[in-house]
Order: structure tokens, then sequence, then C-alpha cells
């Protein structure tokens, strides 16, 4: 069960995390990190492809082990990355690894980071003696590896064996609810699909769903998905509206957010287009993968209107993407639109989604996995219209229809062990693990992290309080801007920002108390008198109202742009 799993995460042991599609694998790493987080513990999560990595806001493996297109790496290329300057501490701050999506790892690359972390970490323990949480299901997508090997997967690594995983074997389904459907996954896992699970399958062959849109084609090929996506949106009547991104951070950072994603730097929507979510918003009532159609757009904002599969209707506002440091500063933030057209995706992309309905095509299944992956992506039988299916569709690779069984063995011994301990003994363990790792136990410094995380990060319930009015309701007991900011952990030029939207909610509001002193103040008024008088129109905006840079330049750049925000407030 999830509950046993966190246990055995929070005493610090090496684990693999695998179960069936649906068990939520992903719920639980939310969880450690989170526990992990409000312990002033930044754990380093990474996955094989950006998509993947994606669902947990981490990076791609190649892009923080500092790859480059390589998969397997000798000590003297070991050697060239401890000499680079810019990647020890990113190295030295690492404490925690979760590598999600470990079926997609190559026996190559797994083995590399095991050699990378022994020399950045200066020691011979596996993986530099960090702790190792790896998570996925054998039986989904196999890696891609351009060596002629036999050895396929990363459990088939030295590495693997040498870091002792605790093996936890979910078995609770959360995304099926459908009797028929988990049959026929099981049996697909099995490695034995009888006539029942074709007959099941079978019956929803060209069947017509029970929804007011079209369902979201999954195809084993991109070719089909772009064409069925542009087509489909061609053939709308209305004229479309597009959507560009916004974006803080290098032109490098900002691509690895579009690498690692599936938003688009430029969408193109219109009415009754069928759109995916790509982003989670409990708030909102969707989740990455929920699907819907555009029946309109925001008359102010021209935002897209979306009526999800329930019915229930949603005003799409943007969303951010961000990639973060080691220590969980931001380095670069975009701003879009959280869909995605979605008449078609392929299945590689649809993995790790939920999607209510899906008209899936595996004639053309290649790679064994790619049915079970797609078949897992419903939640119950009677969202699947299934269009094509081939001799390769139902397969799942026949070595890990042989260890499966080893594997839940495994998992049963690491329930009985960690079982055996009192609550006490597990508390202890939880300690002595935080302190070892460098973290903090102090229940104060706990909670307010806890409330740190809540408002930057929207892991627990949002105060749907405006930011500008929860500024204002502290600022009648700060006595000038830096108490202000300090009381809202915000920076100042947020905290003017915050002033301007009280000003014009309220133009009485006195705001005197946060000017600067007296005799910067009269100077910047008489700077403002001066550039008035003069009356250029290019120290004018569009509205007309007067602009920074004349102010500041009138007062020979002396004086802050932060002041003279204040002083024309």
């Amino acid at each position: 069960m999830q509950n046993t799993a966190l246990d055995i995460l929070k005493t610090g042991q090496n684990l693999f995390l695998t179960g069936s599609a649906g068990t939520g694998k992903t719920y639980i790493l939310h969880q450690y990190i989170l526990y992990l987080k409000k312990r002033k513990i930044i754990p380093t999560i990474v996955a094989p492809t950006g998509i993947a990595a994606s669902h947990l806001h981490g990076q791609t493996i190649h892009s923080f082990f500092a790859l480059g297109i390589r998969s397997d790496v000798d000590a003297m290329f070991v050697q060239s990355l401890v000499e680079k300057k810019y990647l020890q501490p990113r190295f030295k701050k690492l404490k925690v690894l979760i590598i999600d999506e470990i079926s997609m790892v190559s026996p190559e690359v797994f083995d590399s980071i095991d050699k990378i972390l022994q020399a950045f970490k200066q020691s011979r323990k596996p993986f530099g003696g960090i702790q190792v949480i790896l998570s996925g299901d054998f039986f989904q997508l196999p890696p891609i590896s351009k060596l002629q090997t036999d050895k396929r997967f990363a459990w088939q690594s030295p590495s693997w064996r040498d870091l002792e995983l605790q093996t936890c074997y979910l078995e609770k389904k959360f995304r099926q609810d459908d009797n028929q459907l988990i049959y026929v996954l099981d049996e697909i896992r099995a490695g034995k699909v009888s006539d029942k699970s074709y007959e099941i399958l079978n019956s929803r062959f060209n069947k017509e769903l029970s929804i007011d849109h079209k369902p979201t084609n999954l195809y084993t090929h991109n070719i089909d998905v772009d064409r069925i996506n542009n087509d489909e949106l061609n053939m709308l009547p209305s004229e479309a509206i597009k959507f560009l991104y916004s974006g803080d951070g290098t032109s490098k950072n900002i691509e690895k957010i579009f690498k690692s994603g599936l938003l688009s730097q430029e969408l193109s929507l219109k009415k009754d287009a069928v759109v995916m979510f790509i982003k989670n918003n409990n708030e909102k009532g969707y989740t990455n993968g929920t699907t819907g159609v555009v029946i309109g757009f925001d008359k102010y904002t021209k935002n897209p209107i979306v009526k999800i599969s329930n019915s229930h209707i949603v005003k799409v506002e943007h969303e951010d993407w961000t990639i973060e440091n080691e220590s969980g500063k931001v380095l670069a933030k975009v701003s879009q639109i959280p869909l995605k057209l979605a008449w078609a995706i392929t299945i590689h992309k649809s993995q790790g989604m939920t999607l209510d309905s899906a008209q899936i095509d595996l004639s053309k299944t290649f790679e064994v996995g790619q049915g079970y992956v797609a078949l897992s992506r419903i939640k119950n039988i009677e969202g699947l219209k299934l269009i094509g299916l081939n001799d390769t569709a139902l397969s799942v690779d026949p070595l890990i229809l042989h260890i499966d069984p080893r594997i839940k063995q495994a998992s049963q011994k690491a329930k009985q062990s960690i079982e055996s301990y009192t609550k006490e003994e597990l508390e202890s363990l939880y300690i002595s693990h935080i302190k070892k790792l460098g973290g903090t136990v102090d229940k104060v410094q706990i909670e307010k992290e806890t409330k740190k995380l809540a408002e930057k990060k929207g892991f627990e319930p949002k105060d749907n309080t405006p930011t500008h009015i929860k500024t204002k309701q502290l600022f009648e007991k700060a006595n000038n801007l830096k108490e202000l900011a300090e009381a809202r952990d915000i920076s100042i030029s947020t905290i003017i920002k915050h002033l301007r939207l009280i000003k014009q909610d309220d133009d009485t509001i006195d705001l005197s108390k946060f000017l600067p002193d007296l005799q910067t103040t009269t100077l910047i008024k008489e700077s403002i008198e001066v550039v008035k008088k003069r009356a250029n129109t290019d120290d004018f905006g569009p509205d007309g109202t007067l602009r920074l840079k004349p102010i500041f330049i009138e007062l020979n750049e002396k004086v802050s742009y932060d002041d003279i925000r204040l002083v024309l407030l």
C-alpha cells in the first residue's frame, strides 16, 4: 500500500517503487518530495525524457549528469566532469536522487550515473552513498538503446544489485474504476491474454462513445498525430485565436522548458476545438490529461472557455512552467495557456496521463508495452473506442514476465520488514535519516517551511485571496517597505506593485509612510514637474502616463526606480 512505501522512504532506504498503471507511483513521490522540502531538503529529480521529467518538475538524466549524447562513460570522461567547477556545487548538494520512469532507462545510462556520483562524492559506495529512489513499471515502454546488447533494462546493471534496493509493488489501483478494463490489463501483465479479453476489446471496436465531442486519438506514430490535429482544426469554420507564450530567463533554459513538456510556443485555438489540459489544477477541476471542448473565448481576456468531459465549465487562465536549480531557485519561467490540441496524441507522450476517453489505433504497434500503456490511460472500458489492433499490441517483454513474480516476492519481504518496527522505532529512524541529510527536525521550522511551500507551490489548499489584498491586510502594522516585504516574504518591487493595485482599488488610501525620506521625495517631485513641463511626447506612454526613465535621467541616475514609483503613486 502507499503508506507502506512512504514509511520505507522516510527511513532512508534505497527503493524501487513499481506497480501497474494507475496505482499512484507519482503520488507517493510527490508526498515524499514534499516531506523532504518541509525539512529543508531539496531532492534531485530526473527522468529519461523531458515529458516524463515534467510530471515531477525534474530534469532529464542527460542534462543533469552532463552526459551530452552519451549513454556510457569511461574514467577519462568522468574525470573531465569532476574538473568542471560549475558541476561541483550541483553534486555537492545532491543528497536524495529520484529517477522516474526507470523502465525507459538503459543499463548503460544507469551505470554511468553510478560512476559519476561515486566520483563526485569521492565514495566507492553505490551511487556515492546517497539515497536512491527508482520509480516505474517495466511492463510499460522500454528504453531505446543504440548499443546491440542482450541487456535492455536498468535492473540488469550491476549497479542495480549493488544498491540493495527495497521493493514496493503497489497493488491498489486508483485510476481504473472498471473491472473489465482491469481484467484485460492484468491479463496483459500476466502474458496470457484470453479469449475473454479479446471479446472485451472486440466489443469496443469502432464503438461510438457517449460524449459530446470527439475523443482523444492515441497513435503509435507522430506523423498520424500531427496530421489529424491540423486537419481537424482547419475544418472548423471560425477564425483561430493565437496564444503566444511569455517567458523569463535565458533562452537556453526557456528552450529546456518547451522540450520537457507538451506546451506550445504558439497555440492556435478555435471554437469547438478538442483540447487536453497539460497541467494539474485541482481547484479548477482539471488534471494533466483532462479533455474537453473550447466553447468560446472570454470577452475581455480572450482566454478560452472549455467544457470538460464531466460538463464542468472552466475559464482557462495562463499557467506557469518553471525550471529550478538544486536549491529550488527558479532559473526560468514560461507562462502559457495549459492546453494542447487533443484530437490525437502519441502513445509515447500519453505515458503518465489519465484520459477520460480515447480512440486508440494499435494497428501499427511496433514495440512491446505500447498497447498496455495506451489501454491503461483510460479510467474504464466505456471510454474506449478501438480502431486497430495488431499481433504486437497486447504483448509484453518475456523477460519482464519472468522476473515479475520475483519483484512481487521482494515487495512482500520489504513489507514484512517495515511492519516489524514499532511506531516509536520508525519515528526514530525518520529523524535519524533527516539529520543525516542535514535537514531540520525542529517542529517550528517544519511548520514555517510548510507554510512557505503552501504559498509558493500550492501543495496544500490555496488561499484564494488576491496577493495584493494579503499585502493590504499587513501594511498598517508595518512601519516601512522593508518591514512589509519581510512580513510577506516577497521583494520590495513586488510590494510596490501591490501598493499600486491597492491604490487603484481605493484612491483615498494613505501610502505616505512608505515614501522615501523627505529630501529624496522632494527631489523626485521636482524632477517629475520638470519632465511634465518639457512635454516631450517620448517621455509619455501611449495611455498618457509618465515614463520612469526620463525622471531617472533628470535625477542624474542617483535615485532608484522603486523610489520614483512610490512618489508617482
